[in-house]
């Protein structure tokens, strides 16, 4: 049996697009002998497992994605838009590799294969924070060495998004990407943030003087607006770096509206993983 619970299954066209853009960017996906990644709780419709593999196979041309639903419901249904997409009836390739199949937590694949990224966008979300480290702890077992867990969330229409990129180790990444025009405080990502950390956006938190202080950097670089909101938000995150904030990636990756941290640096109080 699946290992999970239904969840509302909301999703929309183009959600999740800044989380797919950074999964480009995983060395696992150049690096593997089988560039398997399994969008887990796809939700109600197939689109974001199609434009997962559309996404991905730029960087990666013989990518396949393996769409896994906990609802037998859901899972007919992606499977009949893909009959779509065979046909040609769709703006999605006739061949691309996506099948859909019955699956939760356990993540059922073929014997001897394992994901090289497994994706698990506003699923955790739903959950109690308690049950956030044990789906953690059995989802990377279904991981290739160097395979990279997403846990994390999104707004309704994808301007907002922020998760975790865990490995068989733990945790190791928080990223979080913003549509930086008309964005009037970066910390509008609280509302948004992964399971794990929404309920820590508070005093004595590192993830809460993270946000406080990307919103005392972003107000202070105000007159950089005149230039753009990238030029604002690229002094926003050298502000960051010059207060010893170790953050990954560079200007092209800041560009888009993107800060990637260690996890370290945002690490609840009390967090073990083992």
């Amino acid at each position: 049996m699946p290992v999970g619970t239904i969840t509302r299954g909301t999703t929309n066209t183009n959600r999740l697009r800044r989380i797919d853009r950074w999964t480009q960017t995983l060395p696992v996906l150049r690096t593997s002998a089988d560039p398997l990644v399994v969008d887990l709780g796809y939700g109600a419709s197939a689109v974001t497992s199609l434009e997962l593999h559309q996404r991905l196979a730029k960087s990666r041309a013989d990518v396949e994605v393996l769409g896994l639903e906990i609802d037998p419901a859901r899972v007919r249904g992606a499977s009949d838009q893909l009959e779509a997409v065979r046909a040609g009836q769709t703006g999605f390739a006739p061949d691309a590799a996506v099948r859909f199949a019955l699956g939760g937590f356990e993540v059922p694949l073929p014997a001897g294969r394992l994901a090289a990224v497994i994706r698990a966008l506003n699923v955790l979300r739903q959950y109690d924070e308690a049950e956030v480290l044990p789906a953690w702890r059995m989802l990377v077992t279904r991981l290739q060495p160097n395979g990279v867990l997403i846990d994390g969330t999104c707004d309704e229409i994808g301007r907002i998004a922020a998760w975790v990129a865990v490995g068989a180790e733990g945790p190791e990444t928080f990223s979080i990407a913003l549509r930086l025009d008309g964005l009037d405080k970066p910390s509008i990502v609280a509302e948004r943030l992964p399971k794990a950390l929404i309920h820590r956006n508070v005093d004595g938190e590192k993830v809460h003087e993270l946000l406080a202080l990307l919103d005392r950097h972003w107000q202070y670089n105000a007159a950089l607006a005149a230039y753009g909101p990238v030029q604002r938000w690229l002094a926003t995150v050298e502000g960051l770096r010059t207060e010893g904030w170790p953050v990954h990636g560079g200007r092209t990756r800041w560009r888009l509206g993107e800060l990637t941290v260690p996890w370290s640096s945002v690490e609840p109080n009390g967090f073990r993983w083992l």
